[in-house]
């Protein structure tokens, strides 16, 4: 039985971030060995019902979908010889059009903003729905030139800490990191894992850091060797963060190894600090950089978290949220 060949589908608007998206789109099918699929959502569609077949009788916007269309056909043919682009002017919303085609989709590309009067945010409404929303990965095509090129040769990858395996077989590789690994492999790259840790929790750090610098001081005027030892206390607990960072990177990307991949040259990152630094720091110098987003059953609203709203909004290259379930 052969096996069913889904393509790498990007939203087109005729905007320039449109355009951006169109190009990494079509490299990523290549690489894979996919089709493209280009679609142009128009609501218009849907209210105007019967569309007369000349083009002297079609209705500007209907003639301005085509266009549109064609032109980012034809821009990804020239970009990917011999690929295979196929096109859908879909009559619906942007996100719900795009959705939609993700369900049977390799993946999802999008560009950072799109036309219209909201072109100024930092993420467009409909690149922030389909990254919450998207049964399959999603690619939000934004940063630096140079980082949207591939010109970095490197594949950053968040590891969170819920992904530690609880026996001592590795662990097959998450969905995001898998993602990752596949995507360095194809362009020659390196695999950069990065995994943040922190002694405080994010809730109470800034509280406990203020009333750690008021002890502190009391502590040298009355407590000289409580002092000495609670700086002996804290390198240590330091120190215990750090090789259990060490050992989560080395049995994530463990089994990811024991799956039969091929080799990927992997940097292991331990940081300490936020996951929103050490990840926004990590995208300055990769390709790509690739998070896990949760996907609850049953729940139809925004499932980002705070740090992929992070990454989405201010990394410096292209991010891949991928779903796990």
């Amino acid at each position: 039985m052969d096996t069913v060949e889904l393509p790498v589908v990007v939203g087109v608007d005729g905007s320039d971030a449109a355009s951006d998206a169109l190009d990494w789109a079509a490299e990523l099918a290549g690489r894979r060995g996919l089709p493209l699929r280009v679609v142009h959502a128009s609501l218009w569609e849907r209210y105007e019902g019967y569309i007369p077949g000349t083009s002297a009788d079609r209705p500007a916007e209907r003639l301005h979908s085509e266009a549109v269309l064609a032109t980012a056909a034809e821009r990804a043919g020239r970009r990917v010889p011999a690929l295979k682009v196929m096109t859908d002017l879909a009559a619906d919303d942007a996100v719900t059009a795009l959705l939609r085609t993700g369900q049977s989709a390799e993946a999802l590309v999008v560009g950072s903003r799109g036309r219209g009067e909201f072109a100024s945010l930092l993420l467009g409404s409909v690149g922030l729905g389909i990254a919450a929303r998207a049964l399959c990965p999603v690619v939000v095509v934004r940063g630096r030139p140079e980082n949207v090129r591939g010109g970095m040769n490197r594949v950053a990858v968040g590891i969170a800490e819920r992904e530690r395996p609880g026996d001592q077989e590795p662990a097959p590789p998450s969905a995001a990191v898998a993602f990752a690994l596949r995507e360095a492999r194809l362009r020659g790259g390196e695999l950069e894992a990065v995994h943040a840790w922190r002694c405080a929790g994010p809730e109470d750090h800034g509280a406990r850091e203020e009333h750690g610098r008021r002890e502190e001081r009391r502590g040298r005027e009355d407590h000289g060797g409580r002092e000495e030892h609670g700086a002996h206390e804290g390198q240590g607990a330091r120190e215990a963060h750090t090789r259990r960072a060490a050992e989560l990177l080395d049995e994530t990307l463990g089994g990811a190894s024991a799956a039969g991949l091929p080799p990927v040259p992997v940097a292991h990152r331990p940081v300490e600090g936020s996951a929103r630094k050490a990840l926004l720091d990590a995208s300055a110098h990769a390709d790509l950089l690739v998070v896990g987003a949760r996907r609850r059953q049953g729940h139809f609203g925004m499932q980002l978290g705070l740090v992929n709203h992070a990454v989405l909004h201010h990394a410096r290259c292209p991010v891949a949220v991928v779903p796990v379930s």
